[in-house]
């Protein structure tokens, strides 16, 4: 008897279990379709490739056409320009030489380089290996210079930086190298800048005695199997084509320096692998590169990241890649083991607003709550007193965060506000008293939180007091 009750429990858990996951499953291409339709939609673009991976199921999905008109769908093993992206191969190196101990993060840069450059320091104060990655080196130009083609914007202008690449090589690099100047202290003032990855490409030749290219393909590509990542590709292999917000064709990218910091060509198939990667929290260079290295209260860069925020769905690490045609934004959140990889073929004002809000909401709409019971969130009425209240989930470290500000129509919209931060009352429970008295009754107040002064929470889905515009901010009426 009892072993046929053991059994009729092992078969029922065993079907529960099944059933949880094809229900998960389902909710992930539903959210998933649902949101990259949207972003299509939204940005008129051609095509939308929408890649994701979590828990450790793998979806992958594309919409529209590489061309109008020509059904040319796109695929996982479709050539786009990921560009930027490369950088967080570049900064996996520099941490892996870190851990090796080949490199020291507070290393003047010039110990790593032959020759001498006394132009690299600003008032005795050199330029450090984690200036560099952190994007606060202060260079006060790119190599090559292309500031003067930047000023001059119109149709023929993106042509002319892509003649002006083709035209130079890493012998001019070094020649320029020696030109450059410093405006500032070194790790001040943040600077995003091409230049800090060549630069960190050289670094890493010289301390490993191997080519940049060799120790990508080591260290990163043959590791991961991702076979179908290149620089610059051969004209037999066909790269998707980019468009501006016009929908005009765009030309490509190329290099002739070490493509360090762009430039790069692959797939969706080898982004995913590359997106597993990022979520093996056990894997102690991804540790090194996702580390808040400067112990900052806001964001931080970890190793050449756009970003790493503390969000209401965990931390965030961020990187945007964009061609004069064609984006992609790399999101991994390690605490909730979800990656998003979204590409799009096409480059304007926009684009990139609208592949960041698609990660967020992707990310919010896959929590367990956005699929419950519509509830009023994120305030209470009680006597005379307003009571702000938000819940950090249980599964995600609390003790990142820092501050959260409640920012809204009645204070500015200003994350510094003192009045209006929250404390925290026990494990994950943050909370904000404000008298009634502060709110005028006769109008609509509209409000949200920001996590660390810079990580603006995304509305949950389930939330009934939202307003109907595109931002859902929370709405708070008083009785």
């Amino acid at each position: 008897m009892k072993q046929s009750i053991i059994l009729l429990l092992t078969l029922f858990s065993f079907t529960t279990f099944a059933q949880d996951s094809n229900k998960s499953k389902k909710q992930l291409h539903l959210t998933v379709d649902e949101n990259a339709k949207m972003l299509l939609e939204k940005s008129k673009a051609n095509s939308v490739s929408i890649g994701i991976i979590k828990d450790g199921q793998v979806y992958t999905n594309h919409f529209g056409e590489i061309d109008k008109g020509k059904g040319n769908k796109a695929t996982n093993h479709t050539f786009f320009e990921i560009t930027s992206i490369t950088k967080i191969f570049t900064g996996t190196l520099m941490a892996k030489a870190v851990l090796d101990g080949k490199i020291n993060l507070d290393d003047d840069i010039r110990k790593h380089l032959d020759g001498s450059y006394p132009n690299l320091e600003y008032q005795s104060i050199p330029v450090k290996i984690k200036n560099l990655i952190c994007f606060k080196s202060a260079f006060d130009k790119e190599l090559p210079d292309n500031s003067a083609i930047k000023k001059i914007k119109n149709d023929s202008t993106v042509f002319h930086l892509r003649k002006m690449d083709e035209s130079f090589d890493k012998i001019q690099f070094l020649e320029g190298l020696k030109t450059l100047k410093l405006d500032t202290i070194p790790g001040i003032i943040e600077k995003y800048s091409n230049t800090s990855l060549e630069l960190s490409a050289l670094i890493l030749e010289h301390v490993y005695q191997k080519s940049y290219e060799s120790l990508l393909q080591e260290n990163i590509f043959s590791k991961l199997k991702m076979d179908s990542t290149k620089l610059n590709l051969k004209i037999d292999h066909s790269i998707a084509n980019g468009y501006n917000g016009n929908n005009e064709l765009m030309p490509t990218l190329f290099t002739n320096l070490w493509g360090a910091g762009g430039c790069r060509k692959s797939t969706m198939n080898d982004l995913i692998k590359f997106l597993a990667f990022e979520l093996d929290t056990k894997n102690k260079i991804v540790q090194e590169t996702q580390r808040n290295i400067p112990n900052s209260d806001q964001h931080w860069f970890g190793y050449f990241w756009d970003g790493i925020l503390v969000t209401e769905n965990g931390i965030l690490c961020h990187k945007q890649g964009g061609s004069y045609g064609n984006q992609t934004f790399f999101a991994v959140y390690p605490e909730q083991q979800l990656g998003i990889v979204i590409i799009i073929n096409q480059n304007a004002e926009e684009t990139y607003g609208n592949l960041f809000n698609t990660v967020l909401k992707i990310a919010e709409d896959l929590k367990k709550e956005s699929q419950t019971k519509g509830v009023t969130y994120g305030y209470r009425l009680k006597k005379n007193e307003v009571i702000f209240t938000y819940k950090h989930p249980k599964n995600l470290d609390a003790k990142l965060i820092k501050s959260i500000s409640v920012v809204g129509s009645f204070n500015d919209w200003n994350v510094d506000n003192d009045k209006f931060q929250m404390t925290k009352e026990g494990n994950n429970t943050f909370e904000l008293r404000v008298p009634k008295s502060t709110f005028e009754k006769s109008q609509t107040h509209l409000f949200k939180f920001v996590i660390n002064k810079v990580g603006w929470m995304t509305t949950p889905k389930n939330a009934l007091n939202v307003d109907d515009t595109e931002h859902r901010n929370l709405v708070l009426k008083m009785e």
